[in-house]
């Protein structure tokens, strides 16, 4: 089989490799998509080491169908539409008793320790097949939009963490894909009024699509000055801070009303530092999340969602490319001109 193949200094080669063998209690999938994340251009770039070990086959949003079970795994029939949580947690250390087990102490991950989406066949280990890290599709979806399960059940597990209430006023602060997920999933939660800053033109309008009240050009307009006129003064209910920029925390948090939530959903760029205004959160008396990752509950709510319908993950890919052109693909995602980029084992669409 062919796989794209991280070796380490930016380098990701496509390579022949043995394609998996099927143990006792393992899945074989045939990848029908891996859709690229901010956090493999992360590990490309060496920004993220934790859990790789070179050579390695990155690759964490993806999805395909079942070509080969291993003795006594039941259910998922030759031919099923699956995806994967990446995430397998052990079940039994101190977060996943207390129901975090996105932040198990034992976690092995696809794409990190595990190899990932990018090739052409991905084993799923017994651990995760037992575990219940495989979800079958009720719907044979096209491949790439059941691989969006993955990020859009991170959002899921946001707004857990940070529940939108009926009749809220909600900011989104940026408009990737993380942000038009979390604008969706506020107005099923029944946000009265959703307010999106975001500078790309783009991605402003793609918001207004997906059902953004009002979006905001920051390099132009007041984002203050536009989140006062909705709130009559007092600042939004809930805010999602979706870009990984320190100087928007403190932003954030001023434009979120007393009593307020405020998600730092994005992961901080470079060493995560970021000069906070404590006095803010300590006055206004704000609810200040973070929040990594999902849980495998998330995940199904997220699946349901999106076979459903209920959250629409077709727009949400801008390009495809094939896996033997990975470098093109890698260079679209980090290019941030479109939404989300499919790499797809076989297209041979050259329009991208």
């Amino acid at each position: 089989m062919k796989a794209a193949v991280f070796e380490g200094s930016g380098t990701l080669a496509v390579r022949e490799m043995a394609s998996p063998d099927t143990g006792p209690g393992e899945v074989l999938v045939k990848v029908g998509a891996n859709t690229l994340c901010g956090t493999d251009l992360r590990i490309l770039r060496g920004e993220k080491t934790t859990g790789i070990t070179l050579p390695a086959i990155i690759g964490h949003e993806v999805a395909g169908h079942v070509v080969e079970r291993g003795e006594g795994v039941r259910g998922f029939k030759i031919g099923t539409p699956v995806t994967i949580t990446p995430m397998i947690p052990c079940g039994e250390c101190f977060y996943c008793r207390r129901d975090m087990e996105n932040v198990c102490e034992n976690v092995r991950a696809v794409g990190y320790e595990i190899p990932g989406g990018l090739s052409e066949y991905m084993k799923v280990p017994s651990e995760a097949v037992a575990a219940g890290c495989l979800f079958a599709a009720e719907e044979d979806l096209p491949s790439e939009r059941l691989a969006l399960v993955e990020p859009l059940s991170c959002c899921v597990y946001g707004q857990v963490r940070s529940p939108v209430e009926a009749g809220d006023t909600v900011l989104v602060v940026g408009a990737g894909p993380i942000g038009l997920f979390h604008v969706q999933l506020a107005l099923l939660a029944g946000a009265e009024t959703v307010i999106v800053s975001q500078r790309s033109e783009g991605r402003r309008r793609l918001a207004s699509e997906f059902g953004a009240h009002v979006v905001v050009d920051p390099t132009s307009q007041s984002l203050s000055e536009v989140v006062a006129e909705h709130t009559e003064g007092r600042g939004v209910d809930a805010s999602f801070l979706c870009i990984g920029v320190p100087q928007l925390v403190n932003e954030t948090l001023r434009l979120t009303r007393k009593g307020g939530r405020v998600n730092l959903f994005a992961g901080l760029a470079g060493a995560g530092w970021s000069e906070v205004e404590a006095n803010l959160i300590h006055y206004n008396e704000l609810r200040v999340t973070g929040q990594t990752g999902a849980r495998r509950a998330d995940f199904k709510v997220a699946l349901d969602l999106v076979v459903s319908g209920q959250v629409e993950t077709e727009r949400m890919i801008t390009s495809r490319f094939p896996l033997q052109d990975i470098s093109s693909a890698v260079e679209a995602a980090s290019g941030r001109e479109g939404i989300k980029v499919a790499v797809i084992p076989g297209y041979e669409d050259n329009s991208h």
